[in-house]
């Protein structure tokens, strides 16, 4: 929640306090340069030991409350037929309303059970905005991921509220060029990720259900985020100001005719889940469940796990704890808004982003510009962040690089993970490397797998700029601590 002081000034406070610690360390600038250099400038191939702020993501490094270790603990441990499941299954229905749910070892293994069941070859799905394993699990059907986002999402610095909507118009053209019979299904992201974890609103999920439903076209819900987005229609849509986050979810799972989440964002625990109300569709995926995924009572998920999403379904819902990254989210971005560093607005879910093509105008597209910031935050930081640009797109049939809408550089604020003195600290040295940003050059591939190559992939820093940018930092901060 956010706290107004004697000042006049407003923090983010959190509502919680901190019972078990990890410690953490600040590697020496040298230290983090060799670490970079060894990582293939790739933030994902860091060891964790090189690392002092880790906001990669918010995906499974979320902490899990007292109530949740309590879950973990008190489990039915069985193969089959577990009763920690059909706890779990009350406690969908309870919170999301749903009559029918399989569990899946996590988000992207939901993604592939879709694609199997309700993609063929030549189709098309439609989507406010892919995301990577998304438009993998997709592309590795055969079909085409064909995204529909309205003419503010791409505008970077926006007071446009809702960036995640889909444009129902294109959606209408969409339908009319390609026909009910090509569309797999309408996919709708909370909070969509590449564009800066911008959120839907209810009156726009409404009005793609009426077209979905005029056409007879499935409306599928990536529900990953989906308290967060609940969080900030709660904060920005009329006629949603007096309702609480819980009934908020709650509407928006009523809408979809399929929702599948990744449980290690919302729910803080390693797993997933596919949910809905149709028992005919239910019945489509679940024989599938055992052979990629576990039988129907885990299906990829540990008991223990389970037990611990089912309270933290629960929680997700209360405001306190579908807000608590928001407003150091949206602390951090006002902060660096008013330095002029340029970042995404207005603030969204997930984390902070940088604008990396306005952080380094100077760079062209085909050197990786959000690679060669996230890579530079770290050498000027030890904050581990996310590149989510070009690389983070893979190369088409013919082998020609795709470039990313937008090159953006995520610092990823994980639930009840982080306190406002690591938000500080990240403001500083971004100034820093502001200041600095002439400095920055591009990357290039030396090594490059074939799909999802951010994950993998190693690049090199063309003229080694990665030595300048540490030497103008010992310049200025000589021995840091």
């Amino acid at each position: 929640m956010i706290l107004k002081l004697y000042n006049g000034k407003e923090i983010p406070i959190d509502m919680y306090k901190t019972r078990v610690v990890q410690r953490i360390r600040l590697p020496k600038v040298e230290e983090r340069l060799k670490a970079i250099e060894e990582a293939g400038y790739n933030t994902f191939q860091l060891k964790t030991k090189d690392v002092f702020l880790d906001m990669l993501t918010d995906s499974g490094v979320n902490a899990m409350s007292q109530e949740q270790w309590a879950g973990w603990i008190a489990t039915d441990d069985a193969y089959a037929g577990s009763m920690t499941f059909y706890k779990f299954a009350d406690i969908v229905k309870e919170v999301l309303g749903y009559e029918y749910v399989m569990n899946v070892h996590q988000g992207r293994a939901a993604e592939h059970l879709l694609a199997k069941v309700f993609i063929k070859p030549g189709m098309i799905v439609a989507t406010n905005y892919h995301f990577t394993t998304t438009k993998a699990h997709i592309e590795l059907a055969g079909a085409e991921c064909i995204e529909i986002y309205t003419d503010e999402a791409l505008k970077t610095k926006s007071n446009f509220l809702f960036k995640g909507n889909m444009d129902p118009e294109k959606l209408k053209t969409l339908i009319k060029k390609y026909g009910r019979e090509r569309i797999a299904y309408v996919r709708m992201e909370a909070t969509t990720n590449l564009l800066g974890g911008q959120p839907f609103s209810m009156e726009n999920l409404k009005e793609i259900k009426k077209i979905c439903d005029e056409h007879k076209i499935l409306l599928v819900l990536d529900g990953s985020l989906v308290a967060e987005n609940a969080y900030l229609i709660k904060k920005r849509e009329k006629g949603y100001e007096n309702k609480t986050v819980a009934q908020i979810v709650k509407e928006i799972c009523s809408i979809p005719d399929l929702f599948y989440l990744s449980g290690r964002k919302n729910t803080c625990v390693r797993g997933g889940f596919i949910a809905t109300n149709n028992k005919e569709l239910f019945e489509m995926i679940q024989p599938w469940l055992p052979v990629y995924e576990g039988f129907f009572t885990y299906g990829g998920m540990s008991m223990r796990e389970i037990g611990a999403m089912a309270e933290g379904l629960r929680e997700m819902v209360e405001e306190d704890v579908a807000g608590c990254a928001i407003e150091q989210i949206k602390y951090f971005v006002e902060k660096l808004d008013e330095l002029g560093i340029p970042v995404v607005t207005p603030p969204g879910g997930l984390a902070c982003h940088l604008d990396a093509e306005k952080f380094l105008p100077h760079l062209p597209k085909n050197e990786y510009i959000a690679g060669a910031l996230t890579a530079a935050l770290y050498i000027a930081s030890g904050i581990r962040a996310m590149e989510r640009g070009t690389i983070s797109m893979d190369r088409d049939k013919e082998g020609k690089e795709v470039f990313a809408d937008l090159e953006l550089t995520r610092i990823a604020l994980p639930r009840r993970v982080f306190n406002l003195s690591h938000i500080e600290y990240a403001i500083d040295r971004i100034l820093w490397l502001y200041k600095h940003r002439d400095l920055i050059k591009g990357l290039k591939f030396v090594y490059e797998p074939p799909v999802l190559r951010f994950f993998l992939g190693k690049l090199e820093a063309i003229d080694n700029w990665g030595r300048d940018l540490c030497e103008a930092f010992k310049k200025d901060f000589g021995e840091e601590l």
